[in-house]
C-alpha cells in the first residue's frame, strides 16, 4: 500500500472541500488506480472501500478532507480494479472482503478508533466487516443497494449471456453520467459478465445481514439513483439493528456521486458524524 504523510494538519476551513473534482483530476493523474493511506493526529481511523469497477480514487478527496481534520484515513484497491476489466473474471467477492479486512487490520494496529465507509458495492462490504467486527466505532454507506433494480432479471440476463459473451457495456443516464464526470472517468467501462454475478452475491449476502449491525450509522443515497429499486435507503434504515443512525439524501446525483459532488456539506456532515460517535 502506498503511504502519503500529511506535513501539516489544517483546519476545517481547508481548500480540499472547496476544489473542484475536475481541476483536482487533471493535478492527480499519477493516483488514478492507486490505494492511499494518509496518516493523521487524533488516533482515529477510516477505511474508505470504492465501488465496483472503479478505483480508491473516487474516495481520495473526502479522505484528504478527513485527514486534514485529524484522522488516518486509508483504502486498499480491491483486487482486480485499476487495471483492465479482464481482471475482474476469476475474483470472488470473498477475495474483496479479505482486501479490506488486511487493509483493517493495519489501520488497528495504529488507531485507538476505526470507522469504515463504503460507496456502491463498498458499502455491501462495510456491512460484512462491520458485522464480523463489532469494535468497529460506525459505518457510512454510500450509495449501498439494498435490491439493484430489476434484480432478478439481470441476474437471469447475465447468466444467459456470459455463455455468449463474456463482457457487457455500462449504461449512464444522459442527465447524471456526462464523459467527463470522475466517476466515468476513472471506471471500467466495460464490464465481465461474471463479476456482474459476483457483485450480487455480495448484494444478496449483505442484505441478510443489515439487521445485524448495531454500530452508529450514516447512510447517504442520492434521489437520482438509477441503480438501485424503489424505497432502497429507508429499507436499510428500517432494517439497521443500530440505535443511532442518521439518512442524507443527494439532489440529482448520479449513483456513486462521492467522486463529483461539489455539495461540500456532506465532506462536512461526514466529518461530524465521526466526531460525535
Amino acid at each position: 500500500m502506498n503511504t502519503e504523510r500529511a506535513g501539516k494538519i489544517i483546519s476545517q476551513s481547508s481548500s480540499t472541500i472547496l476544489e473542484d473534482p475536475k481541476v483536482l483530476y487533471e493535478k492527480e493523474k499519477e493516483f488514478l488506480n492507486q490505494p492511499f493511506f494518509f496518516e493523521g493526529t487524533n488516533g482515529k481511523g477510516v477505511l474508505l472501500i470504492h465501488g465496483w469497477t472503479t478505483t480508491p480514487y473516487e474516495l481520495r478527496r473526502l479522505g484528504k478532507y478527513l485527514n486534514e481534520n485529524g484522522y488516518t484515513v486509508c483504502a486498499p484497491l480491491l483486487r482486480g480494479h485499476g487495471t483492465v476489466p479482464k481482471d475482474l473474471e476469476n475474483v470472488k467477492w470473498e477475495d474483496w472482503l479479505e482486501d479490506i479486512e488486511n487493509a483493517y487490520s493495519k489501520l488497528k494496529e495504529n488507531c485507538n478508533k476505526v470507522y469504515i465507509g463504503g460507496t456502491s458495492i463498498g458499502s455491501c462490504l462495510a456491512i460484512m466487516l462491520a458485522k464480523k467486527y463489532p469494535e468497529i466505532s460506525g459505518i457510512i454507506l454510500m450509495a449501498m443497494p439494498y435490491k439493484i433494480r430489476f434484480e432478478k432479471i439481470l441476474i437471469a440476463y447475465a447468466k444467459i449471456w456470459i455463455k455468449i459473451k463474456k463482457y457487457n457495456r455500462k449504461y449512464y443516464p444522459p442527465t447524471f453520467g456526462g464523459m467527463n464526470t470522475i466517476t466515468r472517468l476513472i471506471s471500467y467501462q466495460t464490464y465481465s459478465l461474471a463479476s456482474a454475478l459476483e457483485t450480487f452475491k455480495l448484494v444478496q449476502e449483505a442484505r441478510k445481514n443489515i439487521s445485524s449491525i448495531s454500530q452508529p450509522s450514516f447512510l447517504i443515497q442520492s434521489l437520482s439513483d438509477h441503480i438501485v429499486a424503489r424505497n432502497n435507503l429507508e429499507k436499510i434504515y428500517d432494517l439497521l439493528g443500530s440505535k443511532i443512525k442518521k439518512k442524507k439524501y443527494i439532489k440529482r446525483a448520479y449513483h456513486t456521486f462521492i467522486s463529483d459532488i461539489k455539495n461540500e456539506s456532506v465532506f462536512e456532515e461526514i466529518l461530524s458524524f465521526l466526531n460525535e460517535n
